[in-house]
């Protein structure tokens, strides 16, 4: 059963359209959040990695924030990005997603220093929590050791959410390792885990996870909520080997280039295949890749 007082179930880090001039199309960024909305999200992870946030500056990310709230596209429907290196825009952008009603921020820790200790991150995420100094703030830390250079560790998560309980509330957790999840269900109570794959989608849930946070759900949205929603039935591993399935048809790709090139022909629009550098676009050949094997997997999407 959803919890409706706290972002849980299926969330899109959802891509961000970019003009032909490779700024932010808000227009568009509001249509895809919307058409995620519809199409089997609970809600929308925007500015993440996925979203190209790093390659955006502050003053466009704060664009993007305000465009999805004047959407309407906030509340629990909404986990916004807002880890940054320096820790003022963290905090500026993490204010403006509290005053715009988000409900939650997904926070990098500061990653341009590599191998920082866990005392070092400690004071990071505590200095936010004080220069926000708002209640209704409530982070999700955004473990992505593959992209950052270093894991945050399980001491550090324990540690964090014991000093700022109603805080620092719940992880996505892109390391991949599920092992490293499953200590992190067991040992911690009352801490949302969302999984950054749909791979890990069922066992989680199995073990008190609250849904998924993943680039491939922009695609596979209708198929990882159909097994949200009946994750205790019968067909539920056969459900999660399809999807597990459908989100490595990106897989041997850069993703979000491909994803982009996804959209583009679905909707029959060539600028949404727009990419800032150092991505750049997909070639048909990758895209040509991924339609076959969703097609192989009889894969079908509204693209209205």
């Amino acid at each position: 059963m959803k919890d409706n007082s706290k972002p849980t179930g299926i969330f899109a880090a959802s891509l961000t359209p970019m003009n032909d001039d490779l700024t932010p199309n808000l227009g568009k960024i509001i249509k895809h959040n919307r058409w995620l909305l519809s199409n089997g999200c609970d809600g929308v992870a925007p500015l993440g990695t996925t979203g190209e946030a790093n390659s955006l500056s502050v003053d466009e990310r704060l664009s993007i924030l305000d465009a999805l709230a004047d959407a309407g596209i906030s509340g629990n429907r909404l986990i916004a990005g807002v880890g940054c290196c320096a820790l003022t825009d963290t905090v500026n952008l993490t204010k403006r997603a509290v005053a715009n009603g988000a409900g939650g921020v997904l926070m990098l820790p500061p990653f341009y220093y590599k191998e920082p200790s866990d005392d070092g991150l400690f004071a990071a995420y505590s200095n936010v929590i004080e220069r926000v100094g708002h209640e209704s703030l409530q982070i999700y830390l955004y473990n992505f050791p593959q992209q950052v250079g270093f894991d945050l560790s399980v001491e550090l998560v324990a540690r964090l959410h014991d000093a700022f309980p109603n805080t620092i509330v719940g992880m996505k957790d892109s390391s991949g390792d599920w092992p490293r999840m499953k200590k992190i269900l067991s040992q911690l109570s009352n801490f949302r885990l969302f999984p950054g794959s749909e791979e890990f989608l069922l066992p989680s849930l199995h073990l008190g996870g609250v849904g998924c946070i993943s680039a491939t759900v922009n695609v596979t949205a209708p198929y990882a909520e159909k097994l949200y929603n009946n994750w205790n039935s019968e067909t539920s591993e056969d459900q999660q080997n399809h999807l597990s399935k459908l989100r490595k048809a990106f897989s041997g790709m850069a993703p979000i280039p491909a994803m982009k090139s996804f959209f583009a022909d679905l909707h029959g629009d060539s600028g949404w295949a727009n990419v800032r550098p150092p991505f750049l676009k997909a070639s048909e050949a990758n895209l040509k890749t991924a339609k076959m094997r969703l097609d192989e997997l009889d894969f079908i999407i509204d693209g209205s």
